[in-house]
């Protein structure tokens, strides 16, 4: 049986230009769309802060106030580098937030 041996290995990529914060965000429930098809690469939705800094994701027609914390364990972003003989992984980021949207979605209503 040949086995083939892939060398992983992780740096920290130098800092280009300004640094970027990321953010997770968490959603208590489903997403689900009027079709089958998956979310990955489509648009979603608006996030938004108020003046006060409270978080506001906008879906459709519904809103969703969120708040900002602390990830209990910090996670890191990735970035992926394949070359013929080895697989490098430069991390990109470090992850330490998190935006908690848990509460049920309020309905936008227009004065017509």
């Amino acid at each position: 049986m040949n086995k083939m041996r892939i060398r992983k290995r992780f740096k920290v990529s130098p800092s280009e230009g300004p640094s970027e914060e990321w953010s997770i965000i968490e959603l208590q429930g489903d997403l689900k769309s009027h079709t089958d098809s998956n979310f990955e690469g489509k648009f979603i939705g608006d996030l938004h802060f108020t003046k006060s800094g409270t978080p506001v994701l906008i879906i459709g027609h519904h809103l969703m106030y969120g708040k900002e914390a602390k990830l209990e364990k910090p996670f890191a972003l990735l970035e992926k580098k394949k070359t013929e003989d080895s697989t490098e992984y430069l991390v990109r980021s470090i992850i330490t937030n998190k935006i908690i949207f848990k509460t049920r979605p309020k309905p936008i209503v227009g004065k017509e």
